[in-house]
This record gives C-alpha cells, sequence and structure tokens, in this order.
C-alpha cells in the first residue's frame, strides 16, 4: 500500500480491518470484480477506496485531471458522505475528488471536471446530465463502484444506471465493485450483465442488526405516542439522537413539538432546500445540533459518530428500511441502543419487520411514569396560495411591477399600456336617400332599424342553425332531380 495512502487511514482513525474490509481490500488490490453484501455500519466505503487509490497512485502512465474512477451513490446525502471519506482517506494522496449530484450550481460542479478530476462521486441524474453535454467523458474511466445497489433499484434508476453502464468501457477493461446492504435476484442479474465474474462476498446473512445494537420496542397508541418520547428522552442517558418517521408531515409536526418543549432538534426531510440539507446534516455532524428527526433519507449511508439512540417514532413499511435506520447507530464497533414506538396506525408493518429480521423485538412496557404532558401548541401548518410565484412577484401581479402600476425599487411607470378599446360608431346618414333597387320594394318606416344610440336597445344576433337533413322521401338538394313532365298542349 502507498505510504500517502496508509498515512491518511491512519490519521482518519482507520487501524484495524471490519470483515468486510479484511475480505474485499485483498481482491481488490488482486484486480478483481467484487459484489458485497454487509451489514450498514460495517465500513464498505473504505473497502472499495483503499484499493481504487492504491492502483491510482501505482499508475505510472496515468494521465492527472483525467476521471479514472466513478462512484454512484443513490442519495445526495450518501454522495457527500462518500466524498467526505475519501478526502480524508486521501487527504496526502494529491488526488482530485468531485461530488455530483443536483440541487447546487451546475455550473460550478462543470467548472470542477473541466479542470480535471480523478475521483467522481455522483447521483445517477446529474452523471447523465454531464455526459449528454458533453462535459464528463466516461471514456478512459478504468474503475467503476456502485454502492447501495438495492437502494437504487427502489428509488428507479434502474433505466438510468443501465444507460451510463452502457457508455462505459467494457466490463474487460475496468475494474468494478457493488456493495450493497441486501442482494437480490435484480442485482445479482446487474451484476452478471456489467461485471467480470465477479466474486461474492455475503457478510453476516443470517443476522440483519448489528450485534451491538440493543433493540426495544413499546406499545402505545397513536394520541401517546409524543408522550412517550418525551418521557424516553427524559430517562435515557443520549448524546446525540435520530429520531425516524415515515411521512413529512410527521418531520415538521415532531420538530416543532420537540422545539416547543424545550428540546434542540431539527427535522430534514425530501421537501428540504439542498443547501439546507446539508448545512442541517453539518450541524448535526459537528455536535451543534442533539436531536435529528428525519425521514428515510437519512437512513442510508450516512456515517455520524457517537450516535447513542435511533427512535423508530413510526414503523417503516419497507422491512430494509428498519436495518438502515437502526444502523445509523453502533457503527464500526460501538455500542448503541435502538427503540420503536408501535402504534395502532402502523402496527401492521411490524410482522413483516420481524420476519425480515427473524426473531422478535423485545417489548419494554411503559408505565404512566413514562408519559409526560406535551407543553407546546397546536401545530398549525404554514399554507401557501394556490398557484407558484415566480421571480418574487406576488398573486396577480406582473413581473417586476406593484399593484396601481408602480414599479418595484421606486423606479418610474412604464410607458407602456395598454391600449384603450375602440368602441364602434354608426355610420353617417348621407344626406340623398340611396334608391333602392328595382327588384326591390323600398323598405316601409315601420320596417327601418331604429338609429343606434342612447337607449336604443341592442340588435340581436343572428343564430346559425345547421341545415337539417332531407327526409328518405325527399331528395337532397345535392342529388339531380327528375324533370316534369312536358305539356300536351306543347307537343
Amino acid at each position: 500500500m502507498p505510504e500517502p495512502l496508509l498515512r491518511g487511514l491512519h490519521e482518519s482513525g482507520y487501524f484495524q480491518c471490519t470483515p468486510i474490509q479484511e475480505m474485499a481490500i485483498p481482491l481488490g488490490m488482486a484486480g478483481r470484480d467484487i459484489a458485497g453484501q454487509a451489514q450498514t455500519g460495517t465500513g464498505k466505503t473504505a473497502a472499495f477506496l483503499v484499493p481504487i487509490m492504491s492502483h491510482i497512485l501505482r499508475d505510472t502512465g496515468r494521465r492527472p485531471g483525467v476521471a479514472s474512477c466513478l462512484i454512484i451513490a443513490p442519495t445526495r446525502e450518501l454522495a457527500v458522505q462518500i466524498h467526505d471519506d475519501a478526502q480524508a482517506i486521501g487527504r496526502h494522496t494529491g488526488l482530485n475528488i468531485v461530488a455530483i449530484f443536483g440541487g447546487v450550481d451546475y455550473g460550478k460542479q462543470a467548472k470542477a471536471l473541466r479542470e480535471g478530476v480523478d475521483i467522481i462521486v455522483g447521483t445517477p441524474g446529474r452523471l447523465i446530465d454531464y455526459m449528454k453535454q458533453r462535459v464528463l467523458d466516461p471514456k478512459g474511466l478504468r474503475f467503476l463502484v456502485i454502492d447501495e445497489a438495492d437502494r437504487l433499484f427502489d428509488m428507479g434508476f434502474v433505466a438510468d444506471l443501465r444507460w451510463i453502464l452502457r457508455r462505459l468501457p467494457n466490463y474487460d477493461q475496468r475494474q468494478s465493485m457493488l456493495f450493497s446492504a441486501t442482494l437480490n435476484y435484480k442485482v445479482m442479474e446487474l451484476t452478471y450483465e456489467y461485471m467480470n465474474l465477479p466474486v461474492e462476498i455475503t457478510m453476516a446473512r443470517d443476522q440483519r442488526t448489528v450485534e451491538q445494537v440493543t433493540q426495544e420496542m413499546y406499545h402505545c397508541s397513536k394520541k401517546e405516542k409524543l408522550n412517550l418520547l418525551l418521557g424516553i428522552l427524559q430517562r435515557e442517558t443520549w448524546t446525540r439522537v435520530m429520531i425516524f418517521t415515515n411521512t413529512r408531515y410527521a418531520v415538521d409536526w415532531l420538530t416543532f413539538k420537540l422545539q416547543a418543549n424545550g428540546l434542540p432538534a431539527d427535522g430534514i426531510s425530501g421537501s428540504l432546500d439542498q443547501r439546507k440539507r446539508l448545512s442541517l446534516m453539518e450541524r448535526f455532524k459537528a455536535n451543534e445540533l442533539k436531536i435529528l428527526v428525519a425521514t428515510n433519507v437519512a437512513a442510508r449511508g450516512l456515517h455520524v459518530e457517537d450516535v447513542s439512540h435511533v427512535i423508530n417514532f413510526d414503523v417503516p413499511a419497507d422491512p430494509e428500511d428498519y436495518v438502515h435506520r437502526v444502523g445509523r447507530t453502533a457503527r464500526a464497533g460501538a455500542v448503541g441502543k435502538a427503540i420503536t414506538l408501535c402504534c395502532d396506525e402502523y402496527a401492521t408493518h411490524l410482522p413483516f419487520v420481524e420476519q425480515y429480521l427473524g426473531c422478535k423485538i423485545p417489548v419494554a412496557w411503559a408505565d404512566d411514569s413514562f408519559f409526560l404532558p406535551d407543553q407546546a401548541p397546536v401545530y398549525r401548518p404554514r399554507r401557501r396560495e394556490p398557484g407558484p410565484e415566480r421571480y418574487g412577484e406576488r398573486r396577480g401581479e406582473r413581473r417586476g411591477e406593484r399593484q396601481g402600476g408602480e414599479r418595484q425599487g421606486g423606479e418610474r411607470q412604464s410607458s407602456r399600456s395598454r391600449r384603450p378599446r375602440q368602441e364602434s360608431q354608426p355610420a353617417a346618414p348621407s344626406a340623398e336617400p340611396q334608391a333602392a333597387p328595382p327588384d326591390q320594394a323600398p323598405h316601409t318606416p315601420a320596417e327601418q332599424a331604429p338609429p343606434a344610440g342612447e337607449g336604443a336597445p341592442a340588435a340581436k344576433k343572428r343564430r346559425h342553425r345547421r341545415p337539417r337533413r332531407p327526409k328518405a322521401d325527399q331528395p337532397s338538394s345535392d342529388q339531380p332531380q327528375a324533370a316534369p313532365p312536358a305539356d300536351p298542349a306543347q307537343a
């Protein structure tokens, strides 16, 4: 292993390999393709970063600034996490690592790709955009990593993933690695189609969760769930807590309730702006935020140290989400605790979760002292007016103008105004009356139309009716009619 990479590993706290690293790193150093399944939080990121960086540093014919490795992640948060881990491990290698994902400045990321990069970490959507714009050339890639492949399938990125893989060099011209917490038949089909006889690595197939996680479950009603959560947070000794819900509305509601009860909490969900999501995660990692309420956006791939408790406020509908939620604690050999609140609304999800785990979740009973009163006012979600507001304009107003015709910022009124509608005026009467045609009798005064003016009734519009169809016994006007019989007198 190159000395700069080894020094970065030691400074990042890597001194002993985990089981997945112990099996994957030698195979990766030997140049073999890998399809690995391991529990979340066991160090899969370092298992593929170490051999790839070693190969890139040892390649004497490598051109600096030409992309050599592509790492595909399902979510933006996971892409940022992999990018940060790669920056920490390769801090002394001089490799340029860039994260590519949506929601941030498009031009800034494109400029970073044009200036030269060695390792690219990105999500499928933004990678396809840069490939179509010819900003990213995938022909020079020699290493491919697909992380959390099962999540890519669940989120509907199968077509995008295959689109990217078809434009990469052939599978025998690159080294490919695929890692996932769960391997199903669809994922294995992808490995056989786009990888070169990968070696399958399976770690702890029979046990879904880490041994260092202590699991508990409380049964309660939906109305009492918040009171029970307040009591658990008061009784438990915690440093940092992640609380997971099933919906975005539950994230906003629970965040409001916890903040109103004096707890340092904030919420993250898919509806939050990308910059705010990144800022919120940085605060949580820096221990500036103690309680993070989240949906399944933060349930995969995020490595946050010293998360002592994970609380499932709602039982997840997908059993795999339970495994990934619990995997946010007890990472890299640490200990943690996972608490699940099972209410009457989501109790039907519990049998599937326990069937997937292969065991029953231990049940703990809460007495009346666990239920603390809620001191928060009634939560009223912020309502938006119907219709999007574009460019900062208010509803019913033209862009850049206020009501009354004045421009924003005190500028003078625009000279462009709407042209007034011209009213139709009656024609002036002629001095001499016109003679009627010989074959037409002149109109009598009773038949003449009254002059148009004030008080005159408006002329009725003439209705145009569709001509009736001729009856069966009557010929139509289009058909030729028979000639009348000849007059016998003329004959």
